[in-house]
């Protein structure tokens, strides 16, 4: 990756991480910390990966994507906003009556959504059968299975990920968001997860593992996960839940975030600062 392309997966990931704050601070509420975890990731995927068309967001031949922690829709959100898949304007939209941007992503109702989530699971299974079709019919195209680090709980994906290995349905991409906590405190404590990276090597994927902040490892990643067609495939993020800002990095129950006291809004408002700080001075 040149300097260039670099500065600009850095910009929209600035723009990506801007979005999630300042449209959840606008609602008052919102899953923050999950969102903010794949900022660097959804940058990649939408300003240098996907093959996708946004004034044909349904065109036959495209990779897709499956957000199966569904919770971190306002990050996929944003980074489809930036694409121009719909108006900015909609962002502020979340979760309003009537809204086209629901919390957890509905493909009946945005531009760019491929498959409805939220019930923790059953998106790893959506993306296998999406994958599927995509080989039977000849696609030469990916699925993106994105999965939270706490949603390995369930067992569904586990189901999901046999599937996909026994069938060695190479173009689905499995990644792991491995930021370290889940709604009920640490993923350590709550069901210790054990070596991520080994447990799918076992299942026969080849699996990498990479920090989830840093865009020229993700990128080089899914550019090797592209080229395997020998087997399954799986990077795992080594990220932070809160991603970005020091502030929610730390915050105890960051998972979902309420904007009600001085404390979060100033840590909020801050952080949006420089933000736009950075990005005026990039776009200068």
């Amino acid at each position: 990756m040149d300097k260039v392309e670099k500065k600009k997966l850095e910009l929209l990931a600035a723009k990506i991480r801007l979005d999630v704050i300042e449209l959840l601070k606008h609602r008052g509420y919102g899953h923050l910390g999950g969102s903010m975890s794949i900022v660097e990731l959804m940058a990649v995927l939408y300003g240098k990966v996907l093959h996708v068309d946004p004034a044909n967001p349904q065109m036959e031949d495209r990779d897709m994507v499956v957000l199966s922690k569904g919770h971190s829709g306002p990050a996929w959100y944003s980074a489809l906003a930036e694409r121009g898949f719909f108006p900015k304007e909609w962002l502020m939209t979340l979760n309003d009556g009537g809204t086209k941007l629901p919390s957890h992503p509905d493909r009946s109702k945005t531009p760019g959504v491929d498959m409805t989530t939220g019930s923790l699971g059953q998106g790893t299974s959506s993306a296998a059968g999406i994958a599927l079709g995509q080989r039977l019919k000849g696609q030469n195209r990916f699925t993106y299975m994105i999965v939270g680090d706490g949603e390995l709980n369930e067992g569904q994906c586990w189901e999901a990920f046999q599937f996909v290995a026994a069938r060695k349905l190479s173009n689905c991409i499995v990644i792991i968001d491995d930021n370290k906590r889940q709604l009920d405190g640490y993923t350590k404590d709550v069901l210790y997860p054990f070596d991520y990276v080994k447990k799918m090597e076992a299942f026969g994927f080849y699996t990498q593992k990479v920090k989830g902040d840093d865009i020229e490892a993700i990128a080089e990643a899914i550019e090797k996960a592209q080229a395997n067609k020998e087997s399954a495939n799986c990077i795992v993020l080594d990220s932070i839940k809160g991603q970005g800002v020091k502030y929610f990095e730390e915050l105890k129950s960051n998972h979902s975030v309420k904007f009600n006291n001085d404390e979060i809004n100033k840590a909020a408002d801050d952080a949006m600062a420089e933000l736009k700080e950075f990005i005026a001075k990039e776009e200068a």
